[in-house]
């Protein structure tokens, strides 16, 4: 024991780490782009109600917030939006309006102009993915009607706003990646249908714009396939998971096989929640940046010519698949278990990484920040499960004995958490509580057959690796049994839910905007995830009874803590209020907490300190009762 440490209950260590320095810390940094010594990326504002501003910055280190309050740069495609604008030569650029989603062109020294008109009704049309080739915009188009039916299509819009806007590609339920050939005269894109998920099965399709014929290059209904980028107007480069992994491939486009550039047992994609990202981004001399790993991806560079691949010493351990290249540098967001999340831009050549920005711009001593060890362990049946073990750590205190832990369970849930420094795991652990960040089985990052144990097993084995997770560490003597809880969001709330109703391993559940009942989430959630219980449960409506948290509610014994946004589109609050009732009814200690305004997400920085606070205090509680 260090002379300045002192032994201190657990979760009552003093930290540096506030509430508030956490809730300042979600910058959110996404989607960056480079062209040559400029870069831009989007950043949220916790502190002016969680708006995206879009961030220049010049080589001479001037960083300019391009769209003032009250503009707000995300689009609503899919709910969980993506890449909200495009770079337009001459130096202006393309947006989604969060209020509206409409586009709007911003030009130098001008205010924000509309592109595309209002919509009939609140919303209606929505963009995302924008690219502006010889004066329109290529995009993906989400049109909501009166009824509330959607449809997607991939279209060209004037950039002038002076004529009408043109359908290229429609008829499929979903639509990602357009990409045009360097003639102008194909456009590739992703396409799929319900039920599937983009993880499941989708094709890549080459359209001849001239009269519209269409060949399918790659995909199906059971394989996965991303990323179309050409290599010239004959051949494509694409990421599928045809092998089990989500590997490179390159094909022609007139029916050649697709040969596979560097075969790895490990991903080089990630599931596509969001539009716009890029898992790997060809450079101008043939070479191409491209991620691989299990878990966090590195950063290497590929010779396609003779397949191998090289990887790039840099100060970081994993990079997210949201790559961008003018042909010789190369944008990212990266991160290290002591780098929070950061803008960067990389030259291949080199290997020198030149940082721009960071999600937290104050961090404590870094004998506060735990040290994260990638762990796996048997679960049921012997299968392996995967984990992220965050141990307390704080230089002023020590405990004695096992620690308490709380099992992270990310959403989802086809989703996957990854060791990057985060404020939020710190602010526990500062305080003498340990963290264990669950990749159950159907998280992605350990390829298909591992993602594929969910299939129609959702509240069966991420439950099952939840209460494993909890054993493991009360047997490896981490964590004492008798003060482990459970937390997650979203679907992860849904396995906190149904974890605490089926074992006795916790000694409380906390649930951001969690999943409870499954037919009311069906007819109202929105339409991407409309058909995911299909894939997750079943078809069957009678098999959701036996597997939905509200259904065994009656097991639960332990306190619980639920928090949600009332404007919450994917999640929408009556599923937590109606588990919050039930466990009322019984007699169950629970606290519901909602906040106006907030979505599927909280993004402004009042709602986040207040949610942190509560959650430390629901943890001393059950702690140390």
């Amino acid at each position: 024991m260090s002379p300045e440490q002192v032994v201190r209950p657990y979760a009552t260590w003093p930290s540096p780490i506030s509430t508030t320095g956490v809730a300042r810390s979600g910058l959110r940094l996404g989607f960056p782009t480079v062209s040559g010594t400029q870069m831009w990326w989007t950043e949220d504002r916790p502190l002016e109600g969680g708006r995206t501003t879009i961030v220049r910055q010049e080589a001479d280190g001037t960083r300019t917030q391009l769209l003032a309050a009250p503009w707000n740069a995300r689009t609503r495609v899919h709910e969980y939006g993506g890449r909200p604008y495009a770079l337009v030569p001459g130096g202006g650029l393309v947006f989604a309006n969060f209020a509206d989603q409409r586009l709007y062109l911003l030009s130098p020294g001008s205010e924000p102009e509309p592109l595309t008109p209002e919509p009939e009704h609140e919303c209606g049309l929505r963009y995302a993915e924008m690219t502006v080739h010889e004066g329109r915009i290529l995009c993906v188009r989400e049109r909501h009607d009166a009824e509330g039916r959607v449809s997607r299509s991939i279209v060209s819009i004037p950039l002038d706003g002076g004529a009408e806007t043109r359908e290229l590609v429609g008829g499929s339920d979903f639509y990602a990646f357009p990409a045009l050939s360097p003639d102008g005269e194909h456009l590739a894109y992703v396409c799929w249908d319900h039920p599937r998920m983009p993880w499941n099965g989708t094709e890549i399709r080459v359209t001849r714009l001239s009269d519209g014929l269409t060949r399918t290059v790659a995909g199906g209904l059971e394989e996965s396939v991303l990323a179309p980028s050409w290599r010239d107007d004959l051949s494509l480069y694409f990421i599928s998971d045809r092998s089990g992994w989500w590997n490179l491939y390159l094909s022609g486009v007139g029916g050649a096989p697709a040969r596979a550039l560097h075969p790895l047992q490990e991903e080089c994609a990630g599931p596509l929640w969001q539009l716009g990202g890029a898992p790997y981004a060809p450079l101008a001399d043939g070479r191409i940046v491209l991620l691989h790993g299990r878990g966090d991806l590195r950063l290497g560079v590929l010779d396609p010519e003779d397949g191998t691949l090289t990887d790039l010493e840099t100060p970081y351990d994993g990079w997210h698949p949201s790559l961008s290249c003018d042909g010789r540098a190369v944008a990212a967001i990266a991160y290290g278990p002591e780098i929070p999340r950061a803008v960067v831009r990389l030259d291949p050549a080199t290997g020198n990484a030149e940082e721009f920005r960071r999600d937290a711009t104050e961090l404590p001593d870094p004998a506060y920040l735990p040290v994260p060890r990638a762990v796996e362990f048997d679960g049921k049946a012997g299968r392996r499960v995967h984990a992220i073990v965050y141990p307390p750590v704080s230089p002023e205190a020590r405990g004695e004995g096992p620690a308490p832990y709380v099992v992270f369970v990310h959403g989802g849930p086809t989703a996957h958490s990854v060791s990057a420094l985060d404020l939020e795991k710190a602010f526990f652990t500062s305080r003498g509580i340990g963290v264990l960040d669950l990749n159950y089985g159907g998280s992605t990052g350990y390829g298909r057959a591992y993602r594929d144990l969910l299939h129609e097993q959702w509240g069966i084995v991420d439950v099952e690796d939840a209460v494993s997770a909890a054993e493991w560490l009360a047997a490896e003597g981490l964590a004492d049994s008798r003060r482990i809880a459970i937390r997650g969001g979203s679907a992860g709330g849904w396995t906190v839910m149904a974890a605490c109703c089926a074992s006795d391993a916790f000694a409380g559940g906390v649930s951001y905007y969690g999943v409870s009942a499954l037919a009311s989430f069906v007819t109202t959630t929105h339409d991407f995830e409309s058909r995911y219980i299909d894939w997750l449960i079943g078809a069957d409506p009678a098999l959701y009874g036996p597997r939905e948290p509200l259904g065994m509610v009656s097991k639960v014994t332990c306190p619980m803590l639920l928090l949600q946004g009332l404007s919450d589109p994917v999640v929408p609050p009556e599923q937590s209020q109606a588990f919050a009732d039930a466990l009322a009814e019984r007699g169950i200690p629970c606290t519901y907490l909602t906040f106006e305004g907030e979505s599927h997400g909280f993004r402004r920085a009042e709602t986040r300190s207040t949610a942190l606070a509560t959650e430390l205090a629901f943890y001393q509680q059950i702690f140390h009762s």
